[in-house]
């Protein structure tokens, strides 16, 4: 998408499912949040057409980084779908680290395989929370709706919430699973010079800041326990998609059909 401070914005098209179909491009993107955007950016971001946007942050999240830019006219539906958990206080550490406001006390948590572990535990609250389960599901009903394309989905990071939503859509495509992990992990190259420098600065106030590092990358670990949850809890990716999101095969049907470049 080049968007100089949203570097991990883009577009979903253009993976191949596993029949040799490709996702459309133009149509569907995900990113970090939209707080930093440069004017040239938000000109880009304009340039899309995008009808509808969807913000998992919580407003906690929005105070610590700052509302998002956007063009003008903005997309006609903004959706706040906040993907929040106040028992996991991952969301809010990695804003305050983004935000430069980490403190010694804020991340003393995440050494000794915290962080990591942490992590892990986030992605599997992904398939088992109901309030996670409800933001997802209602996700994937409005990409499914095509008066809601082009869309954009965005957390903070660009990586969890949207990894996860990211992992759903192009599963249920028909994209096989080490595609999926390539893209979810692709998140590392486009963010490396950004890490960089959030852990330079975080030195002033941080013992050892790469204590970090768990909150900033994506591993495949992570996302490999959401799928191992969804395995083990429903049986797959069908079951999940229909008990646990609540999703019928007219929205399933509907992502395919908006989302799939036509046969060859």
């Amino acid at each position: 998408m080049g968007l100089h401070n949203a570097t991990n914005a883009r577009d979903l098209g253009g993976l191949a499912t596993a029949d040799g179909r490709r996702v459309r491009r133009g149509v569907l993107f995900r990113a970090n949040a939209l707080n930093r955007l440069s004017d040239d950016d938000v000109a880009t971001l304009g340039r899309l057409g995008l009808r509808c946007l969807i913000d998992f942050r919580h407003q906690v999240e929005i105070d610590l980084i700052g509302a998002d830019r956007l063009p003008t006219p903005a997309p006609e539906r903004l959706v706040s779908l906040p993907l929040f958990d106040f028992e996991h206080d991952v969301f809010t550490t990695v804003s305050a680290v983004l935000s430069e406001h980490a403190g010694p006390g804020s991340v003393a948590h995440l050494g000794d395989g915290g962080g990591h572990q942490a992590m892990c535990d986030i992605y599997r609250w992904f398939v088992r929370a109901p309030v996670a389960r409800d933001g997802f599901g209602t996700a994937l009903r409005l990409i499914a709706d095509g008066d809601a394309l082009p869309l954009l989905f965005h957390c903070t990071a660009g990586k969890d919430r949207t990894g996860w939503l990211t992992a759903l859509v192009l599963g249920t495509l028909g994209v096989d699973r080490d595609t999926i992990l390539a893209d979810y992990l692709a998140t590392n190259a486009l963010t490396e010079v950004g890490i960089a420098y959030l852990l330079s600065s975080a030195s002033d106030t941080l013992e050892d800041p790469t204590v970090l590092l768990p909150l900033l990358e994506a591993r495949a670990e992570y996302l490999l326990a959401a799928l191992t949850e969804v395995d083990v809890g429903y049986g797959g990716l069908e079951a999940y998609l229909r008990d646990g999101l609540g999703l019928d095969e007219t929205v399933l049907s509907g992502l395919r059909r908006h989302l799939l470049e036509p046969p060859a």
